[in-house]
């Protein structure tokens, strides 16, 4: 039903009626006479003919229909539901050009030179009435020119087809890039003349097409087959473009499928809407060739890279997902090789072990050397990861199987030295190593050790007032071959309890910035324990972080001589 006329309105302007029938007329007998003349030579191929009846029925509904609308009587009742009109007058002219431009295209592949002039006026003339038309009922409108024809200037056109889009420039058909576009669309229009023009231009360029009357029709075809691109129609019978569109924007399966709306040139404000709920695009009635090529061709190479890019990002996660089950693996591997704990005998052992990453530079051991002997040891890889962690790996099983000849395993000094000689950091990804390594006799109760640039062990007894520092001199492993280790010693009394770490579980940053030294960390290790001091030790280091991950590796061995 056509809107009411608003009384506060200015009134539309007279139009000298006679004036416009005249007008739209001309090139309306323009297209009726080249297209006669076309369909009268006998160089047409007959393939073409049913096209120029097409093209010629097309002339004569726009005749019957300038007759019918442009009365003296009735048209100012027909101007008041200006869309339907423009609509209604302006498809079977984009038949015509449409036509008229795939006989131009069939004419250039099949080397008919002689018939692009025509064919050409024809459907310049096309143009020159649909600028006409807007000029006559919706008035100002943008000005511009058609591009010139094969046998001279086209006919002046007071209307863009698209914005911004200059048809004063040639555009030979010879200069067409080879059609070798692929993927399959699908076609929505409720115009059948429509449809089977746009399909047979986007078959010609190679692509496979569907083609759907309805909205309903538009979502179960998509729901049925595969397409790579939507051309949606505005004006639809039942669900027109903006709710299918809609729709499919709200569907997980069709929510990424790129979408071309297709629109009249006084559409501006619903392809807008359309382009902010997710259309990728719009053309506008009657076709520009290049243009429809263009933008199709645009849309489904950024409809390719997002598909490449989402193999990608797949690819990547399924690698990293494989990566972290292999870290998972060398994490548990890794624990395997730790010590059991000690709970009963002459040597009192247990420990916390807790990687920054899921594979790090931490390792330490325990074991007898012999039946005298009992050997400890931890060591800090610089850095964190797979390389750190086979680093701390070797070194431990060298340690454990005592695999380096001529070596004194009871002389920490030695150990070390021959630990700086086997692994230097050029020969080691210019990894180095820190390590504190001790050998306590049971008999004697003496503890021999040795430290190269690692933390001083603890050592807490209930007798003595505050906690003792077992330093030794030395410099890290592997970053000096000159480098000289020695061995201290210090005697054990019973109940001593000897805490050696790495610098992970005490060099820890405070909220407002600082770190924690040292000497804090061994006030908090003199302190009674609740149940277990390594507990308590642990969980003092995680209030510092306050939830957050530890920024080194931290591992803690408790040896209690009884």
């Amino acid at each position: 039903m056509a809107s009411p006329p608003d009384p506060t309105a200015a009134p539309e302007p007279k139009l000298d009626l006679s004036r416009v029938r005249h007008d739209l007329r001309t090139p309306i007998n323009h297209i009726l006479g080249y297209c006669e003349l076309l369909q009268e030579d006998d160089g047409v191929p007959a393939a073409f003919q049913a096209d120029l009846k097409k093209i010629h029925g097309g002339g004569q509904q726009l005749l019957a229909l300038i007759k019918e609308y442009f009365d003296e009587a009735t048209f100012e009742e027909k101007r008041r539901d200006l869309k339907r009109l423009c609509h209604e007058l302006r498809t079977p002219v984009n038949h015509i050009v449409g036509y008229a431009e795939l006989l131009e295209e069939q004419a250039e592949d099949g080397g008919l030179a002689h018939l692009l002039p025509d064919l050409r006026k024809i459907a310049d003339a096309g143009h020159t009435w649909l600028g006409l038309m807007e000029e006559y009922l919706i008035p100002p409108v943008q000005e511009s020119s058609s591009r010139s024809s094969v046998d001279g200037p086209r006919v002046a056109t007071p209307v863009l087809l698209q914005p911004g889009i200059d048809f004063t420039s040639p555009t030979p058909l010879s200069a067409t890039p080879a059609r070798t576009a692929h993927g399959h669309l699908l076609l929505a229009d409720d115009d059948a003349a429509n449809r089977e023009m746009l399909a047979r231009r986007l078959q010609r360029q190679g692509y496979e097409v569907s083609v759907a009357s309805s909205g309903l029709e538009v979502l179960r075809l998509l729901r049925a087959q595969k397409s790579d691109l939507v051309l949606l129609d505005m004006i639809m019978p039942g669900l027109d473009g903006y709710q299918v569109l809609t729709r499919m924007k709200s569907d997980p399966m069709l929510a990424d499928l790129p979408v071309i709306i297709i629109s009249s040139l006084d559409q501006e404000n619903s392809v807008a809407r359309c382009i902010e709920a997710g259309a990728e695009d719009y053309v506008a009635k009657p076709f520009n060739s290049v243009l429809l090529r263009a933008r199709i061709g645009a849309c489904l190479e950024k409809k390719r890279l997002r598909e490449r890019e989402r193999q990608t990002f797949e690819a990547l996660k399924q690698s990293q997902e494989s990566l972290c089950g292999e870290l998972a693996e060398a994490a548990a591997y890794v624990r395997s090789l730790l010590p059991a704990p000690l709970e009963t005998g002459p040597v009192h052992a247990a420990w916390r072990f807790h990687p920054s990453t899921q594979l790090g530079g931490d390792a330490f051991g325990y074991h007898w050397l012999d039946e005298d002997h009992f050997a400890v040891f931890v060591l800090d890889v610089c850095g964190h990861g797979v390389g750190a962690a086979l680093l701390s790996v070797s070194v431990m099983n060298v340690l454990k199987n005592r695999s380096v000849p001529n070596v004194d395993f009871t002389d920490p000094g030695a150990v070390l030295a021959a630990l700086n000689q086997t692994f230097p950091m050029e020969r080691q990804n210019n990894m180095f190593f820190t390590i504190w390594y001790g050998v306590l006799s049971k008999g004697t109760r003496e503890l021999k050790f040795a430290c190269g640039g690692h933390p001083p062990a603890v050592l807490i007894h209930p007798a003595e007032p505050s906690p003792t520092l077992l330093r030794a001199p030395g410099a890290i492993i592997g970053g000096f071959p000159e480098a000289k280790y020695v061995s201290e010693q210090h005697t054990l009394m019973p109940g001593s309890r000897l805490y050696i770490f790495s610098d992970g579980i005490y060099e820890l940053a405070r909220a407002g910035g600082a770190t924690v030294q040292l000497d804090e960390f061994v006030v908090e290790l003199g302190k009674p324990a609740a149940a277990s001091k390594l507990d308590d030790i642990m969980a003092w280091a995680a209030s510092i972080r306050a939830g957050a991950n530890f920024e080194d590796d931290v591992s803690i061995l408790e040896l209690v001589v009884p």
